[in-house]
């Protein structure tokens, strides 16, 4: 993994340090000491759910994968630094989650890296925006095998290990799209339905072993990918967004971390937006 400029990361724990973050009901600090699996979390939301887990004192492991025209192996370092920073055990490497045997190689490594995995993030997400009829059969398996088949390769792969400590957490990152679906993402669209629907027949397979299995609907986030958006795309995003803003990375990170505490322990099989009132128009 190259490493990344020094000013770089001196810059991140600046802005995360500066971050004024709510603390948990009641004081709670049920995540102390666990693990966790972040997929997907070299930068945006997953970068935002794995620095919230480790403010809790909970363990990180997280994936990354190059993409063509980021730099997502320095991006990673980056989280990986600023992770340690917070005094919790880090776990990174690199793992495609559409092969099953680099998922199987990569929680194998992450458990024994933090002492024990209680928490799945399915996070790792990629989109092909095209019109149907003018989508290749590249752009359809690439969407459909790392946004669905990745996360049932990692809950496969965790599932094991949650029904045998008969306990776990799962959240799976759909997207507003898979229930109100725009032109051009008929993938991207399909493999965040066919994500809440894998969330829910893992809730009722995993719940006799006290596994809870959940869903988090994001609408707009401001990540480095809304940034190629057009403006014209973002302000109409913006109003039509009752909240009238764009949700900050933290905005659905909290959600996800909450849904992995005790205080979330009788939620299973939910599909929780976090987008400010978009899908409501």
């Amino acid at each position: 993994m190259r490493k990344p400029h020094a000013d770089a990361v001196t810059a991140l724990l600046e802005e995360v340090a500066h971050q004024e973050q709510p603390q948990p009901a009641g004081g709670r600090s049920d995540l102390k000491g666990k693990g966790a699996i972040v997929t997907g979390a070299a930068t945006g939301i997953g970068r935002a759910v794995a620095l919230e887990f480790a403010r809790r004192g909970c363990g990180v492991a997280f994936n990354y994968v190059e993409l063509p025209g980021r730099d997502v192996a320095v991006q990673a370092a980056m989280t990986e630094a600023v992770l340690k920073s917070l005094n919790v055990p880090v776990f990174c490497d690199r793992c495609d989650v559409r092969s099953k045997t680099e998922v199987d190689r990569f929680v194998q490594a992450a458990s024994n890296a933090l002492g024990g995995i209680h928490n799945l993030v399915n996070n790792a997400g990629i989109s092909r925006d095209a019109a149907l009829w003018r989508m290749d059969d590249t752009a359809w398996q690439d969407v459909v095998e790392t946004n669905l088949t990745g996360a049932f390769h990692m809950i496969r792969s965790v599932a094991p290990i949650f029904r045998a400590q008969h306990y776990g957490k799962i959240v799976n990152i759909a997207a507003m799209q898979a229930m109100k679906a725009g032109f051009g993402i008929a993938n991207y669209a399909a493999s965040k339905a066919g994500l809440i629907g894998l969330t829910h027949a893992a809730a009722v397979e995993l719940g006799p072993a006290n596994v809870n299995v959940n869903a988090v609907a994001p609408g707009f986030v401001k990540t480095e990918l809304t940034q190629h958006l057009s403006e014209e795309l973002v302000a109409r995003a913006r109003g039509n967004t009752p909240l009238g803003r764009l949700a900050e990375p933290d905005d659905v990170a909290q959600v996800v971390v909450f849904l992995c505490t005790d205080a979330a322990r009788h939620i299973t099989g939910e599909v929780i937006r976090v987008d400010g009132g978009q899908s409501l128009g």
